[in-house]
């Protein structure tokens, strides 16, 4: 086995995954991945149909789950490489490939999160959020032996450098202040999706204050949030503090 570290972020979408994708691609040490299952799930979902751009990214990406999971263990190319991944793109691929990467679970209240997903996916239902796959994935994880983090976008938000620090100890690589700063404008890495949700990372030169919304929440959506607060609830207990 190399001594590569190849990190697996899962997240739900609008979780903050690609500011935290932004905030490895500073270390020198590491090379960064954007959501390379993507054009598998589309394939396999028949979900295309609501997602910007699906044609495209599937003409570009390579749709069969098992060789870009192949292709991410034989990749030698940095000491550490990122792989910022949608857990609900797994859908029924087999898990035991994570036995041999570094896994994170990123979380997002779904107060905050299904409002802004919605809006440019419109009407989403549980399975597209990420809240049932990321347990699902937490009840592999313990039964295997699998180490696993939970971070919390809201705690991420609220204290950057702790929270980083602490990850960084955790997946046994030293804390780059670089991490928390980076030029505006997008990044070579990012997906040709890019446009229709990372205007505001993109705008970005660091990690955002936290801010609570105050909008109210969409009356369509409370449905699906009654199923998806009890999910990240769990989540939270077991996220870093």
């Amino acid at each position: 086995m190399d001594n590569i570290k190849r990190i697996c972020m899962w997240s739900g979408p609008r979780n903050i995954s690609t500011t935290l994708m932004y905030a490895f691609a500073q270390r020198a040490d590491t090379k960064v991945f954007d959501e390379p299952l993507y054009g598998y799930y589309l394939k396999n979902s028949n979900t295309e149909k609501s997602h910007p751009l699906a044609e495209e990214i599937m003409d570009q990406m390579e749709c069969d789950g098992e060789k870009v999971i192949a292709e991410m263990l034989a990749d030698q190319s940095n000491p550490v490489l990122f792989y910022k991944h949608m857990s609900h793109h797994l859908l029924e691929l087999d898990l035991s490939f994570m036995k041999k990467t570094l896994n994170i679970l990123l979380t997002r209240n779904p107060v905050e999160m299904l409002p802004s997903y919605d809006a440019v996916i419109q009407s989403p239902k549980i399975a597209d959020v990420g809240y049932p796959q990321h347990l699902d994935l937490v009840r592999y994880y313990q039964e295997n032996d699998i180490p696993f983090w939970v971070l919390d976008a809201e705690l991420v938000l609220r204290d950057p450098e702790g929270q980083l620090r602490k990850l960084c100890a955790a997946l046994g690589l030293e804390f780059d202040e670089a991490m928390l700063s980076w030029p505006k404008g997008g990044r070579v890495e990012d997906g040709i999706w890019a446009p229709y949700w990372y205007k505001n990372v993109q705008n970005s030169e660091g990690f955002m204050p936290y801010k609570a919304k105050t909008t109210p929440f969409p009356e369509h959506l409370h449905t699906l949030l009654d199923e998806a607060q009890p999910l990240y609830n769990e989540l939270r207990m077991i996220a870093l503090k």
